[in-house]
């Protein structure tokens, strides 16, 4: 019989090691993909000079347009609510950071259990007190009474490191944080920025509608005082007063697109609707940037926040698959007490209640090993996508910086075109005028004119609005200057 449970002893030592064995296993390291080289340079023009080298204010020469980008800076909600997330993950590290360190409790309690007397408890209660081996302060309370103060500790060894691999990946994540921020600074920048070039679009836009109804409004008078003299008719003054009643509709639709952008733009700066935005310099003669280098592409990755923001939060998901992996492996834990304990509340100050003690365990998954297993595969994929949006985010940042630069290079030279139009169609208006009045052309010509240099005036406009947005986007996708 003693042989028999002396194998059951030993048998069952053994299938515990091997558990320990087993469960200490961990899963392999995950391999990273590699990166997509970047091209060594855009458009096969190399250029040492970034943007990044520009400040804001070097940027924006419209002293009016800095007040608004400084007011956004200050107020947006958005960016608040950025930097609130900012606090988040720094205090997020500071708990990992505490997690390495023994903790340490200050700790009272008072117990009281009334056992029956039938019960080990109740029975050895009761031999003890009538044990003549004890004194009277010595006797057990009836309920037993139980009181504590004093302090207590605990400290996960991290003799694996893992700890110190979810700090790491907390210190990333706050540092993710903070690139996010740039990141939204830089973009509320631009909006702000885009905003008001349209802005300023649209009030060039009720400028040449203006111009356009006083000469059309012109136009009419002309053409009745014709029709009163016998040399034009009815027809006539009824094409060219619906022109007039067209060109003034345009009038009322641009207000209420001004109108409607205003309030985009007093939302971006976290501020009620309120009097009309003000404005800086005509569209026009909105200053351009200096000319724009792009630098070579791997600027990118030092000047783009977004991309510093993803390639933070890669760091972080590896250090987590890192920390993922040594879960699988055992905890020590160190645990400590020391204080003044007894069963009588008159009884806790007496010296001789000093109490202690010390206790030290290894704790090793065994049977949890499903949910491990499942947060580890759960990092690992958390750890894949992060360096796809890594590579997502550069492969982006590289098209947006080559759109624009073409964008500026066609939009000079569309707005050069549109220049030469508009004045060609300008000609043509005083032309037809002056065939009209000597019988040479028709009202139509006349009116087919007019809406020719209106429309060539109005995409001047636009193509003098996107030039700006190129300027502005390729700055944007360069990383911006922001401070």
């Amino acid at each position: 019989m003693k042989k028999l449970s002396s194998i059951l002893n030993k048998t069952g030592l053994y299938t515990v090691l091997m558990l320990l064995a087993l469960s200490c296993k961990t899963k392999q390291a995950a391999l990273t993909g590699s990166l997509i080289a970047l091209p060594e340079t855009y458009l096969n023009q190399a250029d040492s000079v970034n943007t990044g080298m520009l400040t804001r204010e070097q940027f924006f020469g419209d002293t009016v347009l800095q007040q608004l980008i400084d007011t956004a800076i200050k107020n947006n909600l958005s960016l608040k609510s950025g930097i609130e997330r900012i606090l988040i993950a720094r205090a997020n590290l500071l708990v990992h950071r505490g997690l390495r360190l023994p903790r340490l409790d200050g700790f009272a309690a008072g117990a009281m259990d009334r056992y029956g007397k039938y019960t080990m408890s109740g029975v050895g209660n009761f031999d003890t007190n009538l044990s003549s081996n004890i004194s009277e302060k010595q006797k057990v309370t009836d309920p037993a009474q139980d009181y504590f103060l004093g302090l207590r500790s605990s400290w996960e060894i991290d003799i694996w490191g893992k700890l110190k691999d979810r700090k790491r990946a907390a210190y990333h994540s706050l540092q993710a944080t903070g690139q996010e921020r740039i990141w939204l600074t830089t973009q509320l920048v631009a909006q702000v920025a885009s905003y008001y070039y349209e802005l300023l679009a649209l009030d060039n836009r009720l400028e040449i509608i203006h111009r356009n109804i006083t000469l059309q409004e012109r136009a009419v008078e002309i053409v009745k005082a014709q029709m009163e003299g016998g040399r034009s008719n009815s027809l006539a003054v009824q094409q060219f007063s619906a022109n007039l009643f067209h060109t003034r509709s345009l009038e009322h639709t641009t207000r209420l697109d001004i109108i409607r952008l205003e309030n985009e733009l007093n939302g971006l700066l976290g501020r009620y609707a309120q009097t009309p935005v003000p404005r800086g310099q005509p569209l026009q003669w909105q200053p351009l940037p200096v000319k724009i280098a792009a630098g070579v592409p791997a600027d990118l990755l030092t000047h783009r926040p977004d991309i510093q923001q993803a390639e933070q939060e890669l760091e972080a998901s590896k250090a987590n698959l890192v920390a993922a992996r040594k879960a699988f492996l055992p905890s020590i834990t160190i645990s400590a007490h020391a204080g003044i304990n007894a069963f009588k509340l008159p009884l806790l100050f007496d010296g001789a209640s000093l109490a202690y003690g010390l206790l030290g365990g290894i704790t090793q998954p065994l049977f949890s090993q499903f949910q491990t297993k499942a947060g580890y595969d759960k990092t690992h994929a958390e750890q894949s996508i992060a360096f796809n949006n890594y590579q997502q985010r550069i492969i982006q940042g590289f098209g947006e910086v080559l759109t624009g630069l073409k964008d500026i290079e066609h939009y000079t030279r569309i707005l050069e075109l549109n220049q030469s139009e508009v004045q060609a169609l300008t000609d043509a208006v005083s032309s037809s005028n002056e065939l009209y009045l000597n019988g040479y052309a028709s009202y139509l010509e006349v009116i087919t004119a007019q809406k020719g240099v209106l429309e060539a005036e109005l995409n001047r406009t636009a193509t003098q609005k996107e030039l700006l947005y190129s300027y502005l986007n390729l700055y944007r996708a360069l990383g911006g200057g922001w401070e």
